[in-house]
C-alpha cells in the first residue's frame, strides 16, 4: 500500500434490524462490532429512510462535514439504503433494486419526503415503489447532484438489472437517458469481476462487491466487499473512486458458486444445471416439467460476447470463502456451533481480524494457533482452490472438503416425458 494513501475495506450495501428477514439485533453497536471483527474499515448504515432507524443513526453517529459519519468510538459508516422499484415499461413488468448513498443527513431528509410523495416507508427498511428506474435517477440527482446510485446484485433472477425477470440486456434498455448518472455495477454474490468482464458492453462501468447481508454473522457481513485506496477518505473522494476506477483497487468475492442463484435450478426438486446442461433440456425441470429457475451463469452466458477463457487485464479480485464456513466445512459442522466459534474465536485473538488471517497470516503463524489439516485448508482457500456445489433457485452453494463429496449430494430421480412440454 501507498504510505501515503489509507486503504479502506467497504461493505456499503447491508440493512439494519428494520428490514425484512434481518436480525433484530442488527443495531449499530453489533454491526460495528461484528465489522472490526471482520475487518471491515468503512460500512453502509443501510435503510436510511425507516423512521425508526434514521433516528437511531442522528442520535449515535457524528457528522464532521466529510460525508463520513463516525461512531462515539470512531467506527466509520456512509449513509445508505436500498430501495425496490417495481413498475411496468414497454408492457412488462419491472423489478430493480437500487443502492442509494447520500452525502449528509440533509440529503437523506429529503430523499425521505421525495419517497414519501409516492408510498409508505414505516414498513421495511427496503420500502418499494412504483418508480420507473429512470425516473427515480433523475428525480434523486435534482435533489442532489452528489448522491450516488448503483444497481445491486445485478445479474440475480427476480430483483435486478439483468435478471432472467426483466429481461434488460444493457444499462441504457433500464435508465434510458439517465444511464449518464450510472457508473458502479454491484457484482452480487453469485457472479465476480471475471464473468462480468465476459460482457463487453460493461467495460465502461466499474465493478463493485457488497454482501446485502440480513444478519451481523461474519459469514454474511462483508462476505463480498470493496477495496479502495484514498488519500483522504471522505465521501467525493469515494465516489470519485466508483466513478473513474482511481483509488478502487479491487474487491473480496465469495466463490460465485457460493451464491444463491448460480445455476439453473429448482429448489422444491433438488435439481441444478450449468448453462450447457439447462440449455440441452430447454431450461425445463426433469422432475416437475417446470420452467427452471435461470440463474446468473446462464444470464452471464446469455449477454457474454468473450469467451470463458477470456482473461481480462488489471482485474484485482479475491475469491474467498468466509472463515467461519471453512472451520464448519473441517469440522462438518454447522457454522454457528460452539465448536467453530471456539476455533474462530482463537484465530481472531491471535490476528486481530477475519481478512487478515484470510489474506494475511503466513502459515507458520497460523500452525502455531490451529492444526496442520485446517490450515491447509485456509492456504487452499487463500489460492481459490476451494471447491463449492454451486447455488441454485434460493439455495447458497456447498463447500466441498474434497472433489469426492459431490458423490453425497443426492440426486433425485428424472421423470418420463410429459405432454405438453412444448407449452414450456
Amino acid at each position: 500500500m501507498n504510505p501515503k494513501t489509507n486503504k479502506i475495506i467497504a461493505d456499503l450495501h447491508i440493512h439494519s434490524k428494520h428490514s425484512r428477514g434481518c436480525s433484530k439485533e442488527m443495531g449499530l453497536d453489533s454491526l460495528e462490532k461484528w465489522a472490526r471483527i471482520k475487518g471491515l474499515t468503512l460500512l453502509g448504515t443501510g435503510d436510511f429512510t425507516h423512521p425508526k432507524w434514521i433516528k437511531e443513526l442522528k442520535e449515535k453517529l457524528k457528522e464532521d462535514g466529510s460525508g463520513i459519519l463516525k461512531t462515539k468510538t470512531g467506527f466509520k459508516f456512509i449513509l445508505q439504503t436500498e430501495i425496490s422499484l417495481i413498475y411496468s415499461s414497454e408492457g412488462k413488468g419491472r423489478r430493480i433494486h437500487i443502492v442509494v448513498l447520500a452525502p449528509d443527513f440533509d440529503t437523506v431528509d429529503k430523499i425521505t419526503e421525495y419517497l414519501l410523495t409516492h408510498g409508505r416507508i414505516d414498513y421495511d427498511g427496503r420500502p418499494i415503489f412504483k418508480i420507473p428506474s429512470d425516473q427515480f435517477v433523475k428525480d434523486l440527482k435534482e435533489i442532489n447532484e452528489r448522491i450516488e446510485l448503483i444497481p445491486a446484485h445485478i445479474w440475480t433472477p427476480h430483483f435486478s438489472l439483468f435478471g432472467e425477470y426483466n429481461q434488460f440486456n444493457t444499462v441504457e434498455e433500464c435508465f434510458k437517458d439517465q444511464s449518464k448518472h450510472i457508473y458502479g455495477l454491484e457484482t452480487g454474490i453469485s457472479s465476480d469481476i471475471i464473468m462480468n468482464r465476459r460482457v463487453s458492453g460493461l467495460d465502461k462501468y466499474n465493478l463493485v462487491s457488497f454482501s446485502d447481508n440480513h444478519s451481523y454473522w461474519p459469514w454474511r457481513l462483508g462476505r463480498e466487499a470493496t477495496i479502495f485506496e484514498l488519500k483522504e477518505l471522505n465521501y467525493d473522494n469515494l465516489i470519485s473512486a466508483i466513478h473513474t476506477g482511481k483509488g478502487l483497487v479491487g474487491t473480496i468475492e465469495a466463490d460465485p458458486n457460493y451464491g444463491k442463484y448460480h445455476f439453473d435450478g429448482h429448489r422444491k426438486c433438488g435439481i441444478f444445471f450449468s448453462p450447457k446442461e439447462s440449455s440441452k433440456r430447454n431450461s425445463i425441470c426433469p422432475v416437475c416439467r417446470k420452467k427452471l429457475t435461470i440463474g446468473v451463469a446462464s444470464r452471464v452466458e446469455e449477454l457474454a460476447d468473450r469467451s470463458e477463457e477470456y482473461n481480462p487485464k488489471n482485474v484485482n479480485q479475491y475469491v474467498l470463502m468466509p472463515l467461519s464456513e471453512i472451520i464448519a466445512k473441517y469440522l462438518d459442522k454447522g457454522v454457528n456451533t460452539k465448536s467453530v466459534w471456539e476455533i474462530y474465536d482463537k484465530l481472531i485473538e491471535s490476528f486481530n481480524d477475519e481478512f487478515n488471517i484470510l489474506l494475511n497470516v503466513k502459515k507458520l503463524e497460523l500452525l502455531d494457533v490451529i492444526d496442520e489439516e485446517l490450515v491447509e485448508f485456509i492456504m487452499k482457500n487463500r489460492k481459490n482452490n476451494i471447491i463449492v456445489s454451486p447455488g441454485f433457485d434460493g439455495e447458497y452453494g456447498i463447500i466441498l472438503y474434497n472433489p469426492d463429496d459431490h458423490k453425497k449430494i443426492p440426486k433425485p430421480k428424472e421423470t418420463g416425458p410429459q405432454k405438453g412440454l412444448e407449452d414450456f
